[in-house]
């Protein structure tokens, strides 16, 4: 893990160079722990890396937080306590490394931000953020094996789930506290979010869970992810309660699922990502459901749940080897029903691998 960190710093210095900025300042994020192997959540102390053009990172942390930094050999780990001022340290810093251009990335708060450029006045601040995803966007072997393994241990609970338990009766919260357990249990970090979203509910993509009771025959959209060592898998399906009553869903689930396998199907690197965005709208319009489909085709995945790559129009940018995204067409209906089926992929060589595993035909669950 040293060596590839200290991969990921030598090319973020060398882009920091290639754009005029003098050092980066990066909080608690994904580009954090991209850039350190550690994870860290923002607060009101403030903990950042100062990443210089030309010399050794600094971590600015607070006193109770420096243990779990003890050993993270990225650089000097310089500690404050409370009652100090960290944003002197920090300005301390920037002064060392003649730092003139600074970029910052988006988690920094402002809170931190402000302050810090009325201690710095003549200084520029620019957005890093960008230049970093250039960066994140095409995953390493290490990286893909533990992408691999989240997404397999997401795979693992959902068929432990559908052997096990029902959903008619039960309320959104109730299965979705099951479907926590199910994940816990498979390994995950935590559970960022698990949607239980049941009949008319489920017409809203990102629905709270709530009290509802499942009903027999309600299509019941899952969406259910987390992370593994930091790496993030997301996957939907949309079983029905009990057995299925409307024919309308069934017509409206085989649509989904032929504009899914299109959208994977036309995957390769060099395609631009909209280009797959509208493959996948080009069959759902020929089912007339083309008003339905409300959100882009996917998102990339890593270090963050919802990251570049994003497969949307207006987005030319080329798929290439070594991207992870999801595959997740839906169409939802007010007052009625949704649904959505939702893969990861990666960006093969050739074209593309499939890893969600758990099987797509539509599903009767009692």
């Amino acid at each position: 893990m040293r060596t590839e960190l200290e991969h990921r710093l030598a090319r973020s210095r060398s882009l920091l160079a290639e754009h005029g900025i003098d050092a980066a300042l990066i909080g608690p994020s994904a580009d954090f722990r991209y850039l350190t192997g550690q994870p860290a959540s923002p607060s009101e102390r403030l903990l950042a890396l100062v990443l210089p053009c030309d010399g050794e990172p600094v971590l600015v942390v607070p006193e109770l937080e420096a243990p779990r930094f003890a050993e993270v050999g990225v650089g000097t780990v310089l500690r404050w306590k409370d009652g100090e001022d960290p944003l002197q340290l920090l300005a301390s810093q920037l002064e060392r490394f003649a730092a003139h251009t600074i970029g910052i990335n988006d988690e920094f708060w402002a809170a931190f931000l402000l302050p810090l450029q009325e201690q710095l006045p003549n200084r520029r601040f620019v957005r890093v953020s960008p230049l970093l995803q250039t960066l994140r966007i095409v995953k390493s072997p290490a990286e893909l094996v533990l992408l691999r393994e989240a997404v397999a241990r997401v795979d693992a609970a959902w068929a432990r789930f559908c052997a096990s338990e029902q959903l008619v009766g039960r309320t959104e919260q109730q299965i979705a506290w099951r479907l926590t357990e199910r994940l816990l249990e498979a390994g995950l970090d935590h559970v960022e979010f698990c949607i239980v979203a049941s009949g008319p509910n489920a017409a809203s993509p990102h629905h709270s869970t709530s009290d509802r009771i499942v009903q027999p025959g309600d299509p019941v959209v899952i969406d259910i992810g987390g992370p593994y060592q930091g790496y993030y898998a997301d996957m939907t399906r949309t079983p029905v309660a009990g057995s299925l009553r409307d024919p309308d869903f069934a017509a409206a689930y085989e649509a989904v699922l032929e504009a899914q396998q299109a959208a994977f199907a036309a995957m390769r690197p060099g395609v631009p990502c909209e280009e797959i965005d509208q493959i996948a709208r080009e069959v759902l319009a020929q089912h007339g459901l083309a008003e339905a489909f409300i959100h882009r085709l996917g998102h990339g995945l890593g270090l963050s749940v919802h990251e570049p790559p994003y497969l949307v129009q207006g987005n030319r940018d080329m798929l290439q080897p070594g991207m992870v995204v999801t595959d997740e067409p839906g169409v939802y209906f007010p007052n009625r029903w949704g649904l959505r089926i939702e893969d990861v992929v990666i960006i093969t060589e050739e074209g593309a691998e499939r890893l969600t595993a758990s099987p797509h035909e539509l599903l009767e669950l009692p």
